[in-house]
């Protein structure tokens, strides 16, 4: 008797998204537009909970280096309480939705608790649940925070302390087990409010969604969104995997372990991003130069966009554009990659 059984594929929730937004993302223009302010398209938050008592996290990227220190909020009682540093997917998915908010509103004052719920169901989150409790709870960690960015250029130094929100309140729940303090409305400071304006990076939305769940994957892909049509034609630029291990590699002790995690986010990320010119090998990548995500077009033509809105561009690199470790520089240029291919291991 000939056995006739096939074997089947079973794919994770998380993979069949993928799958399905990739497709679509190939074949139908983006709708949805987000936006990331380009500096944290650059620099990531912590990806693990460093634990409540680290109160400062710093990061560098090229030239720039940013400082994000844990502030504290009120509770019902009428006391501060520290909260701790923001960390994970969840904060960078927050910082995705009020600078979308923001630019698609043209105001600084956001009502989170109207469109919070919203946007996490467009991401395909259970909002009925610890992942939505998460939400709040890494917004408060936002909206308590400050922000310290830097720039070093020809010997000299350029800082911006700001904090992203300025101004929230909070809901206090009324059962005791319900701890988490998240802010109902938030006010972006103006500062941060009126960078986007001119620092806004467009996102495609069914990308963030199908991303959603991994930090390195949402940092990899705002990165390359910034980055990659902005490389001039004809001239790739090589980035050794020292360099990445400095920006990526946040909780990986060794460069190999990263190398292999970082291979495999980034055929993810691909998926994403199927535009994305990009060649990998012992060396490090070779990006060249490929269109954003978003057509600059589409994110200027944004529906229910106020007339008097700020002109959003795709951001300005803060870090140079060849920013590479020191050795990086020794290196022969790679040649042009060939078309969206994923990277070779």
């Amino acid at each position: 008797m000939t056995d006739h059984s096939v074997t089947q594929l079973t794919l994770t929730r998380h993979q069949k998204k993928l799958i399905d937004a990739s497709a679509e993302i190939r074949s139908v223009p983006p709708e949805h537009i987000d936006f990331l302010h380009t500096i944290q398209c650059q620099i990531g938050l912590p990806y693990r909970n460093p634990g409540d008592d680290v109160r400062e996290w710093d990061r560098k990227q090229g030239n720039a280096t940013m400082r994000i220190e844990a502030g504290s909020a009120i509770n019902s009682q009428g006391n501060f309480v520290h909260l701790g540093l923001p960390y994970g997917e969840k904060p960078r998915l927050v910082l995705i939705h009020l600078a979308s908010e923001a630019v698609r509103t043209s105001n600084p004052v956001i009502d989170v608790d109207q469109t919070m719920t919203s946007f996490a169901r467009s991401l395909g989150l259970d909002t009925n649940g610890r992942q939505l409790k998460g939400l709040k709870d890494q917004l408060a960690r936002l909206a308590s925070a400050t922000a310290r960015m830097g720039v070093v250029e020809d010997g000299r130094a350029v800082q911006v302390n700001t904090q992203i929100v300025a101004a929230f309140d909070l809901w206090f729940p009324k059962q005791a087990d319900q701890r988490v303090l998240w802010p109902s409305t938030v006010r972006l400071s103006e500062e941060y409010f009126r960078s986007l304006g001119k620092h806004a990076v467009p996102l495609d939305h069914r990308a963030v969604a199908a991303l959603s769940s991994s930090s390195m994957a949402l940092d990899v892909y705002a990165w390359l969104a910034q980055r990659l049509h902005r490389i001039p034609a004809g001239k790739p630029q090589p980035i050794t995997w020292l360099a990445l291990y400095e920006q990526f590699g946040q909780g990986f002790a060794r460069l190999r372990d990263f190398r292999r995690n970082f291979l495999h986010t980034l055929h993810t990320v691909i998926a994403a991003y199927p535009q994305a010119r990009i060649d990998a090998d012992e060396v490090g990548l070779t990006l060249s130069q490929s269109p954003p995500p978003v057509p600059l077009r589409s994110a200027r033509s944004l529906p229910n966009r106020k007339a008097d809105a700020p002109t959003v561009s795709h951001g300005h690199l803060v870090a140079s554009p060849t920013s590479t470790d020191p050795a990086a520089g020794k290196e022969e240029p790679a040649q042009p990659a060939t078309g969206a291919a994923a990277p070779s291991h």
